[in-house]
């Protein structure tokens, strides 16, 4: 998409990325998303890549993708709410779609149904409903009854 580019994630961008996540909802402290486990969820065979303006460098969008050995997860999916609306989700989204296509493997990813936008960009990207099913997460792996 032109004066767009899509890169690599490199660890300098994280304040820049906590900044968009903080700006969407999506940097909440139960998530206990840190430059920490990106760099470790990488380390395993993920990948997080990042949307800029060429004119700039402002990152405008992120797609976190993390790989345990049979799917890979799309986390933290986002572009900055001034720049939605323009296809560049599209964009980053086929981009995102590609390195699933390396692996060979299935993509998954988790989005509320009240959010028809994304929603709406997912099933035109060829993601389609799992079924019935209820996501469950245990946040606290210490937790005792």
């Amino acid at each position: 998409m032109e004066g767009y580019s899509i890169r690599d994630y490199r660890q300098e961008d994280y304040p820049r990325v906590l900044s968009i996540w903080e700006s969407t909802g999506m940097a909440e402290k139960e998530r206990d998303d840190d430059e920490h486990v990106i760099e470790r969820s990488l380390k395993m065979g993920g990948k997080f890549l990042v949307l800029e303006k060429k004119s700039g460098g402002e990152i405008i969008g992120t797609s976190w993708m993390t790989y345990n050995g049979r799917r890979i997860y799309l986390h933290h999916f986002v572009i900055k709410p001034e720049f939605q609306g323009k296809g560049l989700g599209y964009f980053l989204g086929l981009a995102s779609i590609k390195f699933a296509q390396e692996k060979k493997c299935q993509v998954k990813l988790e989005v509320l149904k009240s959010n028809l936008a994304a929603v709406k960009l997912y099933r035109k990207l060829g993601f389609d409903y799992l079924g019935d099913c209820h996501v469950l997460i245990m946040r606290d792996p210490d937790f005792k009854k």
